[in-house]
C-alpha cells in the first residue's frame, strides 16, 4: 500500500455567505484516506460531513469561501484552475449520492450514462464504451446486463438504480469512491446489498472509499477509520476498533447509545436532547456544550478544546473525556 494518501485534507474551512451573514459550515477539518481503506464521516444532519467532501473536491457552492489544503494522489488541488481540477476529479474520483434519480438522466439509457465519463476522460470509442458499460453493469450485479444496458432509469427498481450509479462512479476506475448516504433511500435488505457490493468492489479493485453516513451500524461493518463531526468540526477520530471500544467524546458515546438494539425487543430509543447549533451562531467554545450530559466548568462554554491523542490511533476534542466501560469519572 502506498504511503501517499489518495486524498488528504488539512485545515479545511468552509464559510458560506447567506443573507443573514456568514455561516461556518466546516472548521479546521483534517483527515486522509489511503488505497484500499474506508474512512467513515459520521454525525447528525448539518454536521459538515457532505460539505467537507464537496469543498475538498471543488464542488462547494459558489457562495462558499474555502480555505485549507487538499491533496489528491499527492497533487494539491487548492489553487488549480477549474478545468484542471475537473479533469482530476473526473478521472480519479467517483461519486455515489443518496438519491440515484438525482444522478441519472431519465431520457438517456443507463448504458450511455454509465460510460459518458469514460468516453470523456479515457477516450473510449462509442463501441468500446458500450462493451465497457455491459462489463460494469455486470460487475455491480445487474441481471442480463447485455440487454439492460439499453434500458432507461425508470425501468429499474431503486436498488438497481443505485447499482447503476455505482457503475457510473467506477467507469473511469477511480482511485477514490465517495459514497454520500448511498443507502438512506433504500429498504433494509437493499441497503445491506449495496453496502456489501461496495465492500466487495473495494476488495477487488483496491479503491479508497469515503463513506458519509449517520448510520453507525454500517460504519462498524465497513470502515477502517472514522471521523465524528459536529457543527463543522471533528470531535473524535481514529480506527473504528478504538473509537467503538472506547468512545471518548460524550457526543460519540451518545450516538452509539442511540443505535437501535434489536435485542431490546422494540424498547424506547435513546435520544440526544436538544438540537445542533446554527452555523450562523456557533458557540465560542465547544459546540456540543449546550447538549452535553457531562459538561463541566466555564471552559466548555468559552474555550475550544484541542484535538488530543487518546492512543496512537485515536484522538478526541473535549476537556472531559467520556470514561471507558467500568471507569468512574
Amino acid at each position: 500500500m502506498s504511503d501517499v494518501p489518495v486524498l488528504a485534507i488539512e485545515d479545511l474551512t468552509v464559510t458560506i455567505g447567506t443573507r443573514r451573514g456568514p455561516a461556518r459550515a466546516v472548521a479546521g477539518v483534517e483527515w486522509s484516506v489511503r488505497a484500499g481503506q474506508t474512512l467513515a464521516l459520521v454525525g447528525e444532519s448539518g454536521s459538515g460531513k457532505s460539505m467537507s467532501m464537496l469543498a475538498a473536491t471543488g464542488l462547494a457552492p459558489r457562495s462558499a469561501r474555502v480555505t485549507g489544503r487538499v491533496h489528491l494522489l499527492g497533487t494539491e488541488l487548492t489553487g488549480l484552475p477549474d478545468d484542471q481540477r475537473r479533469r482530476m476529479r473526473g478521472r480519479h474520483v467517483g461519486f455515489v449520492f443518496q438519491d440515484p434519480m438525482i444522478s441519472l438522466n431519465p431520457v438517456l439509457t443507463v448504458g450511455r450514462q454509465v460510460t459518458e465519463a469514460a468516453e470523456e476522460h479515457l477516450g473510449l470509442t462509442r463501441r468500446a464504451a458500450r462493451t465497457r458499460a455491459v462489463e460494469l453493469l455486470d460487475l455491480v450485479g445487474i441481471p442480463s446486463a447485455a440487454t439492460r444496458v439499453d434500458s432507461y432509469p425508470h425501468q429499474f427498481s431503486g436498488g438497481m438504480r443505485q447499482r447503476v450509479v455505482i457503475a457510473m462512479a467506477l467507469a473511469c476506475e477511480p482511485d477514490l469512491l465517495i459514497a454520500d448516504e448511498p443507502t438512506t433511500a433504500l429498504d433494509v435488505t437493499t441497503q445491506a446489498q449495496i453496502v456489501e457490493l461496495v465492500a466487495d468492489l473495494q476488495r477487488r479493485l483496491g479503491t479508497a472509499v469515503v463513506w458519509i453516513t449517520h448510520d453507525l451500524g454500517v460504519v462498524a461493518g465497513i470502515a477502517d477509520t472514522v471521523a465524528v463531526m459536529y457543527a463543522g468540526r471533528i470531535l473524535e477520530q481514529g480506527s473504528v476498533d478504538a473509537v467503538f471500544a472506547n468512545p471518548s467524546h460524550p457526543y460519540t458515546a451518545a450516538l452509539l447509545a442511540a443505535r437501535p438494539d434489536p435485542a431490546a425487543g422494540g424498547g424506547e430509543l435513546v435520544t440526544i436532547q436538544g438540537s445542533p447549533p446554527s452555523p450562523l451562531d456557533l458557540p465560542a467554545g465547544c459546540a456540543f456544550w449546550p447538549r452535553c450530559p457531562v459538561r463541566g466548568d466555564a471552559r466548555c462554554e468559552h474555550e475550544l478544546p484541542p484535538l488530543v491523542p487518546v492512543s496512537a490511533d485515536h484522538r478526541v476534542r473535549t476537556f472531559y473525556p467520556h470514561p471507558a466501560d467500568g471507569e468512574s469519572r
